[in-house]
């Protein structure tokens, strides 16, 4: 006698965020919701949460005690792109919403692929690779301390920022790492500054590269970070795991997903050992906000990671089909010569993601 496990029932927060946020993330449940369907996956149970300006309204706080205390009890969340530089104060200068959550929960993965698909302008073809960044330390002010900030000035006319490298955050992202391209093309790249920043990224390189002993199925090299710039643009189609430091990190996968096609298709993962946040790499865009000019592609790819990301850790298949689904959705819609304006086509967002809808839908 056989038995049939049904799929379990996920809930996911949706934070739409500011500026084209609250265009870009319906647009991706939509497509998130027809993507299940057809996988026969069990629908999402979706929880709207307050966050940025429309939180400071109702709530005083851009990223409410309560939103957090809520976002405890999902499976993940989608993120959308803040504007926190335009906050009134005190808002402004406090830790920006997304910087808040990644350190509430420890999201110490920032898993960033550039992906070159039919229908995009790639500067280098075939690029297929994926940034693997340290998502906790490094120079980032916001990052590197428990309490406070890593940066500051002694006098008006002195300012020192703290680079933090711990042995037990190189070790769990690069573990990410060489699991991440064991399910790839099982070759991994360690970017690094060793020559100058000898302790620091000097610690960084070494404790991944004791790592890799425990994948010895995995080919491995090294490059400093001003080299590394220049073999992505003129071989970026060559690399498959790339794994980094948090700075480093945030630099080489903006200039991957722009050597791609563009940022604006670059998804972004935030990830725990048992939380995800799904987070296009660009920006609020408030300049064409309210519009349906946004590109919600980024958005939508991000949404397929958490997916991808929830079904391989609970061994839930249909979750991965239907992240597979939306992947083969946007591509073969903009391969049909469906897009929005920003890359040479004809609609606006909304319409972009009722196509990529459809399309999944005939899959």
């Amino acid at each position: 006698m056989t038995t049939t496990t049904t799929p379990r029932q996920y809930t996911l927060g949706v934070l739409n965020g500011d500026g084209i946020g609250p265009e870009i993330v319906p647009a991706s449940v939509l497509i998130a919701d027809a993507a299940l369907e057809v996988a026969g996956a069990q629908p999402i149970n979706w929880k709207e949460l307050p966050l940025g300006f429309e939180a400071i309204e109702e709530l005083g706080e851009s990223t409410p005690k309560s939103t957090l205390a809520a976002l405890a009890d999902t499976d993940g969340w989608l993120l959308g792109p803040h504007d926190s530089a335009a906050y009134p104060e005190p808002f402004r200068s406090e830790l920006n919403p997304s910087g808040t959550i990644r350190k509430h929960f420890d999201l110490f993965a920032n898993v960033r692929p550039a992906k070159a698909f039919e229908g995009s302008t790639a500067v280098v073809p075939g690029t297929d690779l994926v940034i693997m960044r340290e998502n906790t330390e490094g120079f980032y002010a916001d990052r590197s301390t428990y309490r406070g900030t890593g940066e500051f000035m002694p006098t008006p006319d002195v300012a020192i920022a703290l680079g933090i490298i711990t042995r037990q955050a190189c070790e769990r992202i690069a573990k990410e790492a060489f699991e991440l391209a064991m399910r790839r093309r099982k070759k991994v790249t360690i970017v690094h500054k060793a020559n100058v920043l000898k302790m620091t990224t000097g610690l960084f390189r070494d404790v991944c590269r004791e790592v890799a002993k425990d994948y010895p199925d995995v080919s491995l090299d090294d490059f400093h970070i001003d080299a590394m710039t220049v073999h992505l643009v003129r071989r970026a189609n060559e690399f498959d795991v790339v794994v980094t430091e948090n700075m480093f990190g945030d630099i080489l996968s903006d200039l991957a997903g722009e050597l791609a096609g563009s940022l604006g298709l670059a998804p972004s993962l935030n990830a725990s050992k048992d939380r995800a946040m799904a987070q296009a790499a660009h920006g609020s865009a408030p300049d064409i906000a309210g519009q349906n000019k946004a590109n919600p592609i980024a958005m939508i790819l991000s949404t397929a990671m958490l997916l991808d990301w929830l079904g391989t850790r609970n061994d839930d298949d249909s979750l991965v089909r239907a992240a597979r689904l939306i992947e083969r959705g946007v591509t073969d819609t903009v391969a049909a010569g469906t897009a929005t304006t920003d890359m040479g086509g004809t609609v606006g967002c909304r319409e972009f993601a009722e196509a990529v809808a459809v399309c999944i839908k005939q899959l």
